[in-house]
Protein backbone atom coordinates (compact mmCIF):
# COMPACT_ATOMS: atom_id res chain seq x y z
CA UNK A 1 0.00 0.00 0.00
CA UNK A 2 1.07 3.22 -1.04
CA UNK A 3 2.45 5.77 1.88
CA UNK A 4 -0.65 7.87 2.30
CA UNK A 5 0.19 11.45 3.41
CA UNK A 6 -2.96 12.93 2.47
CA UNK A 7 -6.80 11.77 3.27
CA UNK A 8 -7.64 9.43 0.31
CA UNK A 9 -11.26 7.97 0.65
CA UNK A 10 -11.59 6.08 -2.69
CA UNK A 11 -8.51 3.81 -1.54
CA UNK A 12 -9.87 2.97 1.59
CA UNK A 13 -13.76 2.70 0.26
CA UNK A 14 -12.02 0.05 -2.63
CA UNK A 15 -10.01 -1.93 -0.09
CA UNK A 16 -12.86 -2.28 2.38
CA UNK A 17 -15.32 -3.11 -0.81
CA UNK A 18 -12.10 -6.00 -1.74
CA UNK A 19 -12.23 -7.44 1.74
CA UNK A 20 -16.27 -7.70 2.05
CA UNK A 21 -16.45 -9.05 -1.40
CA UNK A 22 -13.29 -11.92 -0.74
CA UNK A 23 -14.95 -12.50 3.12
CA UNK A 24 -18.62 -13.33 1.47
CA UNK A 25 -17.33 -15.50 -1.44
CA UNK A 26 -15.22 -17.27 1.04
CA UNK A 27 -17.23 -17.54 4.03
CA UNK A 28 -15.84 -18.14 7.64
CA UNK A 29 -12.78 -19.16 7.34
CA UNK A 30 -11.95 -22.91 9.10
CA UNK A 31 -9.54 -23.35 12.09
CA UNK A 32 -6.23 -23.84 9.47
CA UNK A 33 -6.78 -20.63 7.79
CA UNK A 34 -7.26 -18.48 11.00
CA UNK A 35 -3.98 -20.53 12.79
CA UNK A 36 -1.81 -19.80 9.21
CA UNK A 37 -3.38 -16.52 9.60
CA UNK A 38 -2.15 -15.76 13.13
CA UNK A 39 1.38 -17.63 12.49
CA UNK A 40 2.68 -15.11 9.63
CA UNK A 41 1.71 -12.41 12.53
CA UNK A 42 3.72 -14.09 14.64
CA UNK A 43 6.35 -15.09 12.27
CA UNK A 44 6.16 -11.04 11.15
CA UNK A 45 7.07 -10.44 14.94
CA UNK A 46 10.04 -12.86 15.53
CA UNK A 47 11.61 -11.43 12.25
CA UNK A 48 11.40 -7.88 12.26
CA UNK A 49 11.51 -7.64 16.02
CA UNK A 50 14.77 -5.99 15.77
CA UNK A 51 13.66 -3.74 13.26
CA UNK A 52 10.86 -2.81 14.80
CA UNK A 53 12.90 -1.68 17.95
CA UNK A 54 15.15 0.64 16.27
CA UNK A 55 12.28 2.52 14.64
CA UNK A 56 10.24 2.78 18.00
CA UNK A 57 13.63 4.47 19.27
CA UNK A 58 13.76 6.77 16.33
CA UNK A 59 10.01 7.76 16.68
CA UNK A 60 10.18 8.55 20.58
CA UNK A 61 13.54 10.38 20.24
CA UNK A 62 15.02 7.83 22.83
CA UNK A 63 13.08 4.75 24.17
CA UNK A 64 15.10 1.75 25.39
CA UNK A 65 15.53 -1.65 22.88
CA UNK A 66 14.46 -3.55 25.83
CA UNK A 67 11.40 -1.42 26.73
CA UNK A 68 10.27 -1.73 23.12
CA UNK A 69 10.89 -5.41 22.74
CA UNK A 70 8.93 -6.20 26.12
CA UNK A 71 6.04 -3.50 25.50
CA UNK A 72 5.58 -4.04 22.10
CA UNK A 73 7.11 -6.71 20.36
CA UNK A 74 6.66 -9.41 23.29
CA UNK A 75 3.43 -8.63 24.57
CA UNK A 76 1.58 -8.51 20.94
CA UNK A 77 3.48 -11.58 20.43
CA UNK A 78 2.48 -13.33 23.38
CA UNK A 79 -1.20 -12.23 23.05
CA UNK A 80 -1.05 -13.69 19.20
CA UNK A 81 0.27 -17.00 20.56
CA UNK A 82 -2.14 -17.24 22.99
CA UNK A 83 -5.41 -16.56 20.76
CA UNK A 84 -3.64 -19.51 18.19
CA UNK A 85 -3.77 -21.91 20.66
CA UNK A 86 -7.14 -21.35 22.15
CA UNK A 87 -9.24 -20.95 18.87
CA UNK A 88 -10.43 -24.09 18.20
CA UNK A 89 -11.76 -24.97 21.60
CA UNK A 90 -13.31 -21.17 20.97
CA UNK A 91 -14.78 -22.07 17.60
CA UNK A 92 -16.53 -25.11 18.88
CA UNK A 93 -20.66 -24.25 19.09
CA UNK A 94 -21.88 -24.40 22.34
CA UNK A 95 -25.09 -26.49 23.17
CA UNK A 96 -27.75 -24.21 25.22
CA UNK A 97 -31.14 -25.35 26.72
CA UNK A 98 -33.56 -26.11 24.30
CA UNK A 99 -37.52 -24.61 24.03
CA UNK A 100 -39.58 -27.09 26.83
CA UNK A 101 -41.52 -29.42 25.58
CA UNK A 102 -39.62 -29.42 22.15
CA UNK A 103 -36.47 -29.96 23.89
CA UNK A 104 -37.98 -33.40 25.04
CA UNK A 105 -38.55 -34.45 21.37
CA UNK A 106 -35.33 -34.04 19.96
CA UNK A 107 -35.84 -30.02 19.33
CA UNK A 108 -31.48 -28.33 19.98
CA UNK A 109 -30.53 -25.10 20.61
CA UNK A 110 -26.58 -23.87 20.04
CA UNK A 111 -24.69 -20.76 19.82
CA UNK A 112 -22.43 -20.53 17.51
CA UNK A 113 -19.08 -17.47 16.92
CA UNK A 114 -18.96 -16.38 13.47
CA UNK A 115 -16.57 -13.57 12.15
CA UNK A 116 -18.75 -10.32 11.67
CA UNK A 117 -16.69 -9.75 8.48
CA UNK A 118 -13.79 -6.82 8.25
CA UNK A 119 -12.91 -4.76 11.61
CA UNK A 120 -11.18 -1.43 11.47
CA UNK A 121 -8.63 -0.92 13.82
CA UNK A 122 -6.93 2.36 14.79
CA UNK A 123 -3.98 2.22 16.92
CA UNK A 124 -2.01 5.27 19.37
CA UNK A 125 1.35 5.93 19.30
CA UNK A 126 2.15 5.01 22.68
CA UNK A 127 2.82 1.20 22.57
CA UNK A 128 1.80 0.96 18.65
CA UNK A 129 2.78 -2.25 17.76
CA UNK A 130 0.35 -3.46 21.07
CA UNK A 131 -2.17 -1.59 20.22
CA UNK A 132 -2.44 -2.33 16.85
CA UNK A 133 -1.61 -6.13 16.74
CA UNK A 134 -2.85 -7.26 19.51
CA UNK A 135 -6.21 -6.66 18.78
CA UNK A 136 -5.76 -8.01 15.33
CA UNK A 137 -4.81 -11.02 16.75
CA UNK A 138 -8.07 -11.39 17.94
CA UNK A 139 -9.82 -10.06 15.05
CA UNK A 140 -7.70 -12.80 13.39
CA UNK A 141 -9.06 -15.54 15.26
CA UNK A 142 -12.48 -14.89 14.73
CA UNK A 143 -12.13 -15.12 11.47
CA UNK A 144 -11.98 -11.47 10.16
CA UNK A 145 -10.53 -9.53 7.99
CA UNK A 146 -8.70 -6.17 8.89
CA UNK A 147 -7.84 -2.90 8.02
CA UNK A 148 -5.65 -0.84 10.21
CA UNK A 149 -4.64 2.33 10.88
CA UNK A 150 -1.38 3.45 13.19
CA UNK A 151 -1.03 6.52 14.54
CA UNK A 152 1.00 9.23 12.53
CA UNK A 153 2.75 10.23 15.75
CA UNK A 154 5.51 7.07 15.18
CA UNK A 155 5.58 7.24 11.04
CA UNK A 156 8.52 5.33 10.71
CA UNK A 157 7.30 2.12 13.15
CA UNK A 158 3.79 2.78 11.09
CA UNK A 159 5.76 2.64 7.75
CA UNK A 160 7.38 -0.81 8.94
CA UNK A 161 4.12 -1.89 10.13
CA UNK A 162 2.87 -1.75 6.74
CA UNK A 163 5.62 -2.90 4.25
CA UNK A 164 5.55 -5.94 6.72
CA UNK A 165 2.10 -6.56 6.74
CA UNK A 166 1.92 -6.18 2.81
CA UNK A 167 4.71 -8.93 2.92
CA UNK A 168 3.13 -11.66 5.13
CA UNK A 169 -0.48 -10.79 4.02
CA UNK A 170 -3.21 -10.69 1.10
CA UNK A 171 -4.09 -6.95 0.11
CA UNK A 172 -7.70 -8.39 1.15
CA UNK A 173 -6.84 -9.97 4.32
CA UNK A 174 -4.42 -7.24 6.01
CA UNK A 175 -4.37 -3.50 4.73
CA UNK A 176 -2.35 -0.92 6.57
CA UNK A 177 -2.96 2.56 6.05
CA UNK A 178 -0.29 5.52 7.07
CA UNK A 179 -1.18 9.40 6.99
CA UNK A 180 -2.27 11.91 8.85
CA UNK A 181 -5.66 13.38 11.15
CA UNK A 182 -7.37 13.77 8.01
CA UNK A 183 -6.90 10.53 7.12
CA UNK A 184 -7.79 8.86 10.14
CA UNK A 185 -10.80 10.50 10.13
CA UNK A 186 -11.89 8.81 7.17
CA UNK A 187 -10.94 5.46 8.11
CA UNK A 188 -13.14 5.77 11.38
CA UNK A 189 -16.36 7.00 8.64
CA UNK A 190 -16.06 3.78 6.14
CA UNK A 191 -18.64 1.07 7.14
CA UNK A 192 -16.77 -1.70 8.87
CA UNK A 193 -18.21 -4.49 10.55
CA UNK A 194 -17.05 -3.24 13.72
CA UNK A 195 -14.54 -1.06 15.29
CA UNK A 196 -11.30 -0.93 17.51
CA UNK A 197 -10.13 2.14 18.86
CA UNK A 198 -7.07 2.76 21.37
CA UNK A 199 -6.65 5.78 22.15
CA UNK A 200 -8.10 9.72 24.50
CA UNK A 201 -11.30 9.62 25.71
CA UNK A 202 -12.18 12.51 23.15
CA UNK A 203 -11.28 10.56 20.18
CA UNK A 204 -13.38 7.88 21.72
CA UNK A 205 -15.91 10.33 21.44
CA UNK A 206 -14.98 11.28 17.65
CA UNK A 207 -14.85 7.69 16.16
CA UNK A 208 -18.35 6.48 18.28
CA UNK A 209 -19.71 9.59 16.63
CA UNK A 210 -18.69 8.98 13.34
CA UNK A 211 -19.22 4.94 13.90
CA UNK A 212 -22.56 5.84 14.33
CA UNK A 213 -23.49 6.72 10.94
CA UNK A 214 -23.21 3.31 9.80
CA UNK A 215 -24.40 1.22 13.09
CA UNK A 216 -21.05 -0.05 13.39
CA UNK A 217 -20.12 -1.85 16.72
CA UNK A 218 -17.16 -0.17 18.64
CA UNK A 219 -14.75 -1.71 20.89
CA UNK A 220 -12.46 1.40 22.94
CA UNK A 221 -9.73 0.80 25.00
CA UNK A 222 -9.52 4.50 26.43
CA UNK A 223 -7.62 5.55 29.78
CA UNK A 224 -8.31 7.98 32.51
CA UNK A 225 -6.74 8.87 35.71
CA UNK A 226 -5.81 5.10 36.98
CA UNK A 227 -5.70 5.74 41.02
CA UNK A 228 -3.67 3.77 43.36
CA UNK A 229 -4.96 3.09 47.23
CA UNK A 230 -2.03 2.49 49.74
CA UNK A 231 -3.91 0.83 52.82
CA UNK A 232 -2.28 1.18 56.24
CA UNK A 233 -2.06 -2.11 56.01
CA UNK A 234 0.75 -1.84 53.23
CA UNK A 235 4.55 -2.90 52.72
CA UNK A 236 4.91 1.09 52.02
CA UNK A 237 8.52 0.38 50.58
CA UNK A 238 6.89 -2.30 47.89
CA UNK A 239 4.10 -0.33 47.51
CA UNK A 240 6.86 2.51 45.99
CA UNK A 241 8.81 0.01 44.02
CA UNK A 242 5.96 -1.19 41.99
CA UNK A 243 4.42 2.04 41.51
CA UNK A 244 7.63 4.08 40.70
CA UNK A 245 8.45 0.96 38.50
CA UNK A 246 4.77 0.45 36.39
CA UNK A 247 4.92 4.48 36.33
CA UNK A 248 8.53 4.61 34.54
CA UNK A 249 7.71 2.20 31.94
CA UNK A 250 7.04 3.97 28.75
CA UNK A 251 7.88 7.30 30.27
CA UNK A 252 4.21 7.50 32.09
CA UNK A 253 2.93 6.95 28.38
CA UNK A 254 0.59 4.09 28.79
CA UNK A 255 -3.25 3.95 29.50
CA UNK A 256 -3.23 1.86 32.54
CA UNK A 257 0.15 3.74 34.37
CA UNK A 258 -0.84 4.82 37.68
CA UNK A 259 -2.22 8.13 38.05
CA UNK A 260 -2.82 9.34 41.68
CA UNK A 261 -1.95 8.08 44.85
CA UNK A 262 -3.95 8.10 47.41
CA UNK A 263 -1.40 7.38 51.07
CA UNK A 264 -2.57 7.76 54.53
CA UNK A 265 -1.65 11.12 55.80
CA UNK A 266 0.97 9.64 58.27
CA UNK A 267 2.77 7.58 55.37
CA UNK A 268 2.87 10.46 53.43
CA UNK A 269 6.79 10.91 54.11
CA UNK A 270 7.57 7.54 54.44
CA UNK A 271 6.16 6.86 50.85
CA UNK A 272 7.65 9.81 49.36
CA UNK A 273 11.46 8.72 50.54
CA UNK A 274 10.55 5.16 49.49
CA UNK A 275 9.78 6.71 45.42
CA UNK A 276 13.41 8.43 45.95
CA UNK A 277 14.91 5.28 46.75
CA UNK A 278 13.14 3.36 44.25
CA UNK A 279 14.02 5.71 41.43
CA UNK A 280 17.80 5.75 42.09
CA UNK A 281 17.96 2.18 42.56
CA UNK A 282 16.17 1.49 38.71
CA UNK A 283 17.87 4.51 37.58
CA UNK A 284 21.43 5.27 39.28
CA UNK A 285 22.91 8.74 38.47
CA UNK A 286 25.81 7.22 37.52
CA UNK A 287 24.36 5.29 34.55
CA UNK A 288 22.77 8.69 33.32
CA UNK A 289 19.49 8.88 31.58
CA UNK A 290 19.57 6.10 28.31
CA UNK A 291 17.38 3.87 30.43
CA UNK A 292 14.30 6.79 30.67
CA UNK A 293 12.03 6.49 27.79
CA UNK A 294 11.37 9.84 26.05
CA UNK A 295 8.47 11.87 25.98
CA UNK A 296 7.18 11.46 22.54
CA UNK A 297 7.14 14.96 20.92
CA UNK A 298 7.43 18.69 22.26
CA UNK A 299 3.44 19.24 22.75
CA UNK A 300 3.08 16.25 25.02
CA UNK A 301 6.00 17.49 26.84
CA UNK A 302 4.87 21.05 27.00
CA UNK A 303 1.90 19.58 28.09
CA UNK A 304 3.24 17.67 30.90
CA UNK A 305 5.37 20.59 32.04
CA UNK A 306 2.10 22.99 32.29
CA UNK A 307 0.52 20.80 34.64
CA UNK A 308 3.68 20.62 36.84
CA UNK A 309 3.78 24.52 36.50
CA UNK A 310 0.10 25.03 37.39
CA UNK A 311 0.24 22.41 40.42
CA UNK A 312 3.38 24.06 41.72
CA UNK A 313 1.47 28.00 41.22
CA UNK A 314 -1.22 26.85 43.08
CA UNK A 315 0.90 25.37 46.22
CA UNK A 316 1.83 21.89 45.18
CA UNK A 317 4.46 20.64 46.45
CA UNK A 318 6.95 19.43 43.71
CA UNK A 319 9.52 16.59 44.52
CA UNK A 320 12.02 15.17 41.65
CA UNK A 321 12.60 11.47 42.63
CA UNK A 322 15.61 11.62 40.06
CA UNK A 323 17.95 14.21 41.74
CA UNK A 324 21.36 13.71 40.26
CA UNK A 325 20.18 12.17 37.05
CA UNK A 326 21.80 15.08 33.91
CA UNK A 327 19.04 17.18 32.90
CA UNK A 328 17.57 15.49 29.36
CA UNK A 329 15.10 17.67 27.21
CA UNK A 330 12.80 14.82 26.41
CA UNK A 331 13.97 11.74 28.70
CA UNK A 332 12.37 13.32 32.24
CA UNK A 333 12.77 11.14 35.16
CA UNK A 334 9.45 11.27 37.85
CA UNK A 335 8.57 14.11 39.51
CA UNK A 336 5.70 13.87 42.65
CA UNK A 337 3.09 16.12 42.98
CA UNK A 338 1.76 16.34 46.49
CA UNK A 339 -1.99 17.61 46.95
CA UNK A 340 -2.24 19.52 43.79
CA UNK A 341 -5.26 22.01 43.75
CA UNK A 342 -8.55 20.09 43.37
CA UNK A 343 -9.17 22.61 40.49
CA UNK A 344 -5.66 22.05 38.81
CA UNK A 345 -5.14 20.62 35.48
CA UNK A 346 -2.57 18.34 36.94
CA UNK A 347 -5.67 16.77 39.40
CA UNK A 348 -8.42 16.94 36.43
CA UNK A 349 -6.73 15.53 33.10
CA UNK A 350 -5.31 12.31 32.58
CA UNK A 351 -1.33 12.94 33.22
CA UNK A 352 0.01 10.69 30.40
CA UNK A 353 3.57 10.73 31.75
CA UNK A 354 6.31 10.84 34.25
CA UNK A 355 4.43 12.41 37.02
CA UNK A 356 2.67 11.13 39.73
CA UNK A 357 0.00 12.75 41.60
CA UNK A 358 -0.02 12.29 45.78
CA UNK A 359 -3.10 13.12 47.79
CA UNK A 360 -3.62 11.90 51.86
CA UNK A 361 -6.34 11.22 53.51
CA UNK A 362 -7.54 10.32 56.81
CA UNK A 363 -9.70 7.64 56.20
CA UNK A 364 -9.82 5.26 53.37
CA UNK A 365 -13.55 6.09 52.22
CA UNK A 366 -12.36 9.96 51.27
CA UNK A 367 -9.87 7.63 48.97
CA UNK A 368 -13.06 6.12 47.38
CA UNK A 369 -14.74 9.13 47.70
CA UNK A 370 -12.86 11.37 45.42
CA UNK A 371 -12.44 8.18 43.08
CA UNK A 372 -16.43 7.53 42.56
CA UNK A 373 -16.42 11.51 42.22
CA UNK A 374 -14.46 11.37 38.73
CA UNK A 375 -14.77 9.75 35.40
CA UNK A 376 -14.51 5.33 36.26
CA UNK A 377 -10.85 4.49 35.47
CA UNK A 378 -9.09 2.12 33.12
CA UNK A 379 -7.39 0.67 35.76
CA UNK A 380 -8.01 0.68 40.12
CA UNK A 381 -4.64 -0.86 42.07
CA UNK A 382 -4.80 -1.30 45.92
CA UNK A 383 -1.45 -2.07 48.53
CA UNK A 384 -2.44 -3.58 51.65
CA UNK A 385 -2.53 -6.52 53.69
CA UNK A 386 -6.44 -6.12 55.09
CA UNK A 387 -8.45 -8.11 53.38
CA UNK A 388 -11.60 -6.48 54.44
CA UNK A 389 -10.31 -2.95 53.28
CA UNK A 390 -9.49 -4.43 49.88
CA UNK A 391 -12.93 -5.80 49.99
CA UNK A 392 -14.42 -2.24 50.59
CA UNK A 393 -12.52 -1.05 47.88
CA UNK A 394 -13.57 -3.21 45.41
CA UNK A 395 -17.54 -3.11 46.02
CA UNK A 396 -17.36 0.63 46.61
CA UNK A 397 -15.83 1.37 43.20
CA UNK A 398 -16.07 0.54 39.38
CA UNK A 399 -13.33 0.32 37.25
CA UNK A 400 -12.00 -1.30 33.88
CA UNK A 401 -9.48 -4.08 35.88
CA UNK A 402 -7.78 -4.00 38.72
CA UNK A 403 -4.54 -4.78 40.17
CA UNK A 404 -3.82 -5.83 44.43
CA UNK A 405 -0.30 -5.09 45.83
CA UNK A 406 0.82 -4.17 41.89
CA UNK A 407 0.17 -2.13 39.02
CA UNK A 408 -0.56 -2.73 35.18
CA UNK A 409 0.25 -6.68 35.05
CA UNK A 410 -3.29 -7.46 34.92
CA UNK A 411 -3.32 -6.33 31.42
CA UNK A 412 -0.79 -9.11 31.12
CA UNK A 413 -2.92 -11.68 31.98
CA UNK A 414 -3.79 -13.11 28.43
CA UNK A 415 -7.25 -15.30 29.47
CA UNK A 416 -8.73 -12.55 31.25
CA UNK A 417 -10.64 -9.78 29.69
CA UNK A 418 -9.14 -6.02 29.16
CA UNK A 419 -11.33 -3.00 28.65
CA UNK A 420 -12.60 -0.40 30.28
CA UNK A 421 -16.18 0.98 31.46
CA UNK A 422 -17.84 4.53 31.11
CA UNK A 423 -14.94 7.10 30.08
CA UNK A 424 -11.89 4.84 30.08
CA UNK A 425 -14.07 2.86 27.02
CA UNK A 426 -16.31 -0.16 26.14
CA UNK A 427 -15.75 -3.67 25.10
CA UNK A 428 -12.73 -5.99 25.61
CA UNK A 429 -9.80 -8.08 23.67
CA UNK A 430 -7.72 -10.72 25.57
CA UNK A 431 -9.12 -13.96 26.39
CA UNK A 432 -12.22 -15.86 25.31
CA UNK A 433 -13.59 -12.73 25.68
CA UNK A 434 -11.74 -11.11 23.18
CA UNK A 435 -12.82 -13.68 20.54
CA UNK A 436 -16.47 -12.81 21.06
CA UNK A 437 -15.83 -9.47 20.83
CA UNK A 438 -15.25 -9.90 17.35
CA UNK A 439 -17.54 -12.92 16.59
CA UNK A 440 -21.23 -12.57 15.78
CA UNK A 441 -22.96 -14.63 18.25
CA UNK A 442 -25.41 -16.39 16.38
CA UNK A 443 -28.14 -18.64 18.05
CA UNK A 444 -29.30 -22.08 15.78
CA UNK A 445 -32.89 -23.50 16.71
CA UNK A 446 -32.79 -27.78 14.85
CA UNK A 447 -36.41 -28.67 15.23
CA UNK A 448 -36.72 -32.58 16.84
CA UNK A 449 -38.29 -35.28 15.64
CA UNK A 450 -42.06 -34.99 16.14
CA UNK A 451 -43.93 -30.86 16.83
CA UNK A 452 -45.86 -31.36 19.89
CA UNK A 453 -48.05 -28.28 19.19
CA UNK A 454 -50.99 -29.70 18.00
CA UNK A 455 -51.27 -32.50 20.22
CA UNK A 456 -51.26 -29.70 23.23
CA UNK A 457 -53.27 -26.94 21.52
CA UNK A 458 -51.02 -24.91 20.63
CA UNK A 459 -51.33 -24.98 17.11
CA UNK A 460 -54.23 -23.07 15.38
CA UNK A 461 -57.21 -22.72 15.56
CA UNK A 462 -56.30 -22.57 19.02
CA UNK A 463 -59.04 -24.32 21.62
CA UNK A 464 -61.27 -22.02 23.26
CA UNK A 465 -59.55 -22.91 26.45
CA UNK A 466 -56.38 -21.78 25.86
CA UNK A 467 -56.54 -18.51 27.14
CA UNK A 468 -57.23 -19.74 30.83
CA UNK A 469 -54.84 -22.44 30.45
CA UNK A 470 -51.88 -20.22 29.38
CA UNK A 471 -52.89 -17.55 32.12
CA UNK A 472 -52.36 -20.50 35.06
CA UNK A 473 -48.77 -21.23 33.71
CA UNK A 474 -47.74 -17.71 34.69
CA UNK A 475 -46.44 -19.06 37.95
CA UNK A 476 -44.15 -16.68 40.62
Amino acid sequence: MTNMKHSDEAALQATLAAMKLAQAQGGAPDAALRIDRLTRLLHLLRERADDFCTALDADFGGRPRDASLMNDVMSSFNSVKYARAQLRGWMKPERRKGVFPFNLFGARVEVSHIPKGVVGVLGTWNVPLFTTLAPLGFVLAAGNRAMIKPSELVPRTSALLQQTIAAYFAADEVAVFTGDAGLASDFSALAFDHMVLTGSSATGVRVMRAAAEHLVPVTLELGGKSPVIIGRSADIRLAAQRIVEGKAMNGGQICVSPDTVYVAQELLEPFVAACQEAHRQMFPPADGVAALTAIINERHQMRIESYVDDARARGGRIVDCGAGLPAADARLPLRLVVDAPADSMLAQEEIFGPVLQVECYADVSEAIDRINAGPRPLALYYFGSDRDEEQRVLRSTVSGGVAINDVIMHVAAHDAPFGGIGASGMGAYHGREGFAEFSHARTLYRSGWWDPRKALGLARPYPKQLHARLLKTLRV
